[in-house]
């Protein structure tokens, strides 16, 4: 790690030390080359959804920025950022990290910071774009959500099932979605475009992955999700803030260490 942040500080300047974002990651082994290159494909469409219940970062600078997360648009400022490409094979993958390589351009494989990758230490799938929780039973339902949608995933690969793999730019159009509006606002259907509000969206995945959480022991995390689909970190600050953004930091804090 303390190489990386000096390859950070040395190639990046100033735009690194604006880096003071906080994110959740949550990692999920799923055994299988090809069963995992199939989930990652899959997973990225689920990432607005994601973003938008993980959404807890409206402030910044000491004012309201009008986005339900503004974390991410501060990590945009540095490359290869948001939703990462689908991989046909891992030897696609593996072409395109090496062409990082040779480039010079990414030295190392933790310098790519899609909101999704397949970790090359671990072995995982690794989910990165909620931000960070107030609360430890928040940060669990998230990670009970990411680890019953992995599941899941893998279990219609397993029985055969085709796993869509969506285009990037459609994607991105419902990331901003949940970026901008959170959970107040649609997000659209990746094949016919049509627009269905979030709430109406998550609460579905949700149901959807019910047996995979009753499977894995998590169901009161998922639970706790389901609460957050009503009101979720952003909507709370807001409240708390009442207008004065120091407010919610105070209120955070309070609730990080209860």
């Amino acid at each position: 790690p303390a190489l990386c942040y000096a390859v950070m500080r040395d190639e990046y300047g100033p735009m690194a030390r604006r880096q003071l974002v906080f994110g959740l990651h949550v990692h999920v082994a799923v055994g299988g080359c090809d069963r995992a290159l199939a989930v990652y494909n899959a997973l990225r469409s689920h990432l607005p959804e994601l973003a938008a219940l993980g959404a807890n970062a409206p402030f910044h600078g000491g004012r309201d920025t009008g986005l339900a997360s503004v974390r991410p648009t501060i990590s945009e400022t540095l490359p290869r950022q948001g939703v990462p490409p689908a991989f046909a094979s891992w030897a696609e993958l593996a072409g395109a990290l090496a062409w990082g390589r040779r480039a010079g351009a990414v030295p190392q494989q933790r310098l790519w910071w899609w909101e999704l990758r397949l970790h090359p230490l671990y072995g995982t799938v690794e989910v990165r774009v909620p931000d960070a929780q107030a609360t430890v039973a928040e940060t669990a339902a998230l990670g009970a959500v990411v680890h019953a949608l992995v599941a899941h995933l893998a279990r219609r690969h397993d029985a055969g099932r085709a796993l869509p793999v969506a285009a990037t730019w459609r994607i991105e159009e419902n990331r901003w979605s949940a970026l901008r509006h959170g959970l107040d606002g649609t997000l659209a259907d990746l094949v016919t475009g049509e627009p269905v509000p979030t709430r109406e969206r998550l609460g579905a995945l949700l149901e959807r992955l019910r047996p995979a959480a009753r499977e894995l022991g998590c169901e009161a995390e998922l639970a706790t999700a389901g609460a957050l689909v009503e009101r979720n970190g952003a909507q709370r600050q807001r409240e708390a803030a009442a207008g004065d953004p120091h407010a919610a930091i105070a209120w955070s804090a309070g609730r990080f260490l209860a």
